[in-house]
């Protein structure tokens, strides 16, 4: 593999950097959960009379 002069390193990892960034920007912006209103169940307490 021939060698890459520095200046032409830094280009690409600027441009994978930018292209990584925008890919996790846009998965994380792509799925807006909507917000339910989470009601609270009672919960039902059996009393257990032991029978000693």
């Amino acid at each position: 593999m021939p060698q890459m002069m520095p200046m032409s390193w830094s280009i690409m990892f600027i441009m994978f950097s930018m292209i990584f960034i925008l890919f996790a920007t846009t998965n994380y912006y792509i799925n807006m959960p909507s917000t339910k209103i989470i009601t609270k169940k009672k919960t039902l307490m059996k009393t257990l009379n032991w029978k000693w």
